[in-house]
């Protein structure tokens, strides 16, 4: 019953912002480079082949209620104009009040040549979004009876509200990318008219922009062995690596590094970040596995150890998978034009 009630109030909590002065956050993915688009829309084509791309991720299975996310994408890059074009589709459900938000977008980036090995690489998004919920199935703090944990009828908070309400609107995200052979640096900013979500006509629930950075640094660690086709040697590399972003009220970094030993990547992060006013904000150890195949599919598995006071044992970590395909759609004299490619992370 304990575990009930606490699944309750964590759902409310996270449904709160269709009301006033309630704040809304995005959905974030441990493997966030495996969702380029969604990370930055400056990484729209970077892979410079046409690649598509599909992620999953199962947040906190151990409650009751728990948050389901999902993204897939397709983006290709236009050697004739130094341009990356990209269609993005988001979705994520919140599962007791059926409270759900769609995005399908539009990207595009470009490339600008710095010098012989530095680029750097602009880019934007338009997005329509959707948001639906069905609000007979919310459970208020004024419907559990705190003695013995059971919950009453529905009360007037729902008083105006229709029960299955719908809302839309346009978004608009920027970003930014510099990157040599060994590091990446990049900007973005997403939901820059701050839309209004509020499903409750005359009310303000403003979505906050959401600020990001991030970066990193590659070595590459030799030694691989020799295709025995093509005689080039395999990938040994290990890179380091950062992603910050702030919403308000809130801020979050992961920091971690990830093995290249082709075909295997192994990957460790830590989330967390002291808030501003010396709150514990640290989230989850990150633990991931993937393959990188020569046919260009990536696959990629990771597993979020909750270190937070909800505890591993009450919300059961979280679950994250992603699929990636890269493949040459064009002129195959392109294909050597790919040593320009972000030296990112793989997940």
């Amino acid at each position: 019953m304990f575990r009930k009630i606490i699944g309750v109030f964590i759902t409310i909590g996270a449904i709160c912002c269709i009301f006033p002065n309630a704040i809304a956050q995005d959905t974030q993915y441990s493997q966030f480079y495996a969702a380029p688009l969604y990370l930055n829309p400056a990484l729209t084509g970077a892979s410079e082949v046409t690649r598509i791309g599909v992620n999953y991720r199962n947040q906190w299975p151990g409650l009751d209620q728990n948050f389901n996310s999902y993204s897939a994408y397709i983006d290709h890059y236009i050697f004739d104009y130094n341009s990356g074009i990209g269609l993005l589709f988001n979705g994520s459900q919140e599962s007791l009040a059926n409270l759900s938000t769609n995005e399908i977008g539009l990207s595009y980036a470009y490339r600008l040549r710095l010098g012989e090995d530095k680029f750097f690489r602009i880019g934007g998004m338009v997005s329509y979004m959707q948001r639906d919920a069905l609000f007979s199935d919310l459970v208020f703090g004024t419907q559990i009876d705190i003695i013995n944990g059971s919950i009453g009828g529905i009360t007037d908070e729902l008083n105006g509200i229709p029960i299955d309400s719908r809302y839309s609107f346009l978004d608009y995200s920027v970003g930014g990318m510099f990157y040599s052979k060994r590091i990446w640096l990049g900007a973005s900013a997403h939901h820059l008219s701050e839309p209004n979500t509020s499903f409750v006509e005359g009310q303000i629930s403003k979505l906050p922009m959401k600020l990001s950075a991030q970066g990193g640094i590659k070595f590459d660690l030799g030694g691989g062995s020799r295709n025995y086709f093509t005689h080039a040697l395999s990938e040994r590399s290990v890179s380091f690596a950062f992603n910050y972003k702030q919403q308000d009220p809130f801020n979050q970094l992961d920091v971690g590094a990830q093995f290249y030993l082709e075909p295997l990547v192994l990957g460790v992060w830590y989330r967390g970040l002291p808030t501003k006013n010396n709150l514990p904000n640290n989230e989850a150890i990150i633990g991931l596995v993937g393959i990188s195949l020569e046919n260009g599919l990536d696959i990629g598995y990771s597993y979020d150890v909750t270190i937070s006071k909800l505890g591993l044992k009450n919300s059961g970590g979280a679950h994250e998978i992603s699929l990636t395909y890269s493949f040459l759609w064009g002129n195959a004299n392109s294909r050597n034009q790919r040593g320009r490619v972000i030296p990112c992370f793989k997940y």
